[in-house]
């Protein structure tokens, strides 16, 4: 697959990190060994504009996230309509499509992503019912009212960051710190690892009925498992376009496509765009979140040590000629 490399917007400065083409990136890290079983990743961004910059872009999550928006004016289309936040702090259930986001002036947040089974395992929220929705933290119930005034706004990225761990630690404790079901972490492990398994052959493999493997992912992930490997794909594939994945895997992320056609219907049904649509135009939000996720994705399956200088980051620590 030809190397493209994708759009920039030039009113975007990056200011907590950028890969080696100048896309933005958040600050992001595995969790604690304590909050692994629950937690997925947690990140800061911080992005400098002009005052009266717009940034129309958009996210595809394939868990439930938790952000806290620090600043910007933000604005979004959800299943409940239009919305608009400033500083907000806010549960995201995770998208069957790209969620449409646009974002005025600079802006900074900070959060992090629930495992699949979270949510089930700890008592909050049903991921069904928040498919492609999002709310308020403090109308989430105790939990989210408490975690809601987790974060500083004078803080430091690392205050945050040790601010969320400390509350979710709170949260996991008084919850009774029931682990999620272990089909889920293992599905979403072979999602990662090759997300053209079928699901009839992930079942045998477990050692359980097909039907069971469906009920549990629905429950856990909001969709059906088919597709939730088909937005796996999408996904691996939108990393390698925005120049956000192992370009080592470049071969092998389209192979996963019967052809071209069949890779531009997937995509497009996803994304809302056409692989070339997808790169010829800035996508800064987005990146952010692929990036956190293809992160995560080769931690979890051993090709990438956390804390690593990852494939496609600048490292800061040579001096570049």
């Amino acid at each position: 697959m030809p190397k493209t490399t994708p759009a920039k917007d030039p009113g975007v400065a990056p200011v907590s990190g950028a890969t080696r083409d100048g896309q933005p990136l958040s600050l992001s890290r595995a969790p604690p060994a304590d909050l692994a079983p629950w937690i997925s990743r947690l990140f800061v961004t911080i992005v400098d504009t002009p005052a009266d910059h717009i940034i129309d872009c958009g996210i595809l999550n394939d868990t439930a996230f938790v952000r806290f928006l620090v600043r910007g004016d933000w604005a979004t289309r959800t299943a409940d309509g239009d919305l608009r936040f400033g500083r907000a702090a806010l549960f995201f259930g995770p998208q069957s499509r790209r969620l449409p986001v646009t974002v005025r002036g600079p802006f900074a947040m900070a959060g992090f992503g629930l495992r699949p089974g979270t949510c089930h395992a700890l008592g909050g929220p049903r991921v069904p019912d928040w498919l492609d929705r999002l709310a308020p933290l403090d109308s989430m119930g105790p939990g989210g009212a408490a975690l809601a005034g987790a974060i500083d706004p004078d803080g430091s990225p690392e205050d945050w960051l040790t601010a969320m761990e400390t509350a979710l630690r709170k949260i996991v404790a008084a919850s009774g710190g029931a682990l999620p079901d272990p089909v889920s972490a293992r599905f979403d492990r072979a999602a990662f690892a090759d997300p053209g398994i079928a699901v009839g052959e992930f079942a045998r493999a477990e050692g359980i009925d097909p039907g069971r493997v469906g009920r549990i992912v629905r429950r856990d992930f909001g969709l059906p498992p088919k597709q939730v490997l088909m937005r796996a794909r999408a996904l691996d594939m939108a990393s390698h376009l925005r120049g956000v994945a192992d370009n080592a895997e470049a071969e092998e992320l389209a192979l996963r496509y019967y052809d071209q056609s069949h890779l531009i219907r997937e995509f497009v049904h996803f994304l809302g765009q056409t692989p070339t649509q997808f790169v010829q135009e800035p996508q800064p939000i987005l990146t952010l979140g692929l990036e956190a996720r293809q992160a995560r994705r080769l931690e979890e399956l051993g090709r990438l040590v956390p804390g690593a200088v990852r494939p496609w980051e600048r490292d800061l620590s040579r001096t570049e000629s």
